[in-house]
């Protein structure tokens, strides 16, 4: 697949969730993919495998929102098999606090499939706004 087919991938998938849906940029997702949150806080670390993200990361994310979280790309950036991404993202939560971000996300893609995530993020306003995973 060639370097900017990868990028208008991942181009239709902030399209759709900048109208909050998540579906076709979770199905970019290689079965063994392996996302990485930078920092140390309790959603830092390495999720290993789509069912993992999905268990481990997504999940207990999206049940602290009272609403759809919806993301808009600022800027894509593509060298070779990457694809970056920056973006805000966010939504009301269902303790009343908004929870609104900005992402740089690093994306390595294999046949148009995303196989490596690195995310970075204002991890002091995840902790500010929302309950850690385990909770």
């Amino acid at each position: 697949m060639n370097h900017s087919a990868n990028r208008t991938l991942l181009e239709e998938a902030f399209a759709a969730l900048e109208k909050g849906d998540g579906k076709p940029f979770f199905e970019l997702l290689a079965n063994d993919v392996l996302w990485t949150i930078s920092g140390t806080i309790a959603w830092s670390g390495t999720y290993r495998g789509k069912a993992q993200v999905q268990s481990q990361l997504l999940k207990p994310l999206f049940a602290q929102f009272a609403e759809r979280y919806t993301a808009k790309a600022a800027r894509f950036v593509t060298e070779k098999d990457v694809v970056v991404v920056e973006f805000e993202g966010g939504a009301k939560t269902k303790t009343g606090r908004v929870y609104e971000n900005r992402y740089c996300w690093i994306c390595t893609f294999n046949k148009g499939l995303i196989t490596e995530l690195t995310e970075y993020t204002d991890t002091h306003h995840v902790v500010e706004t929302l309950d850690d995973p385990a909770s």
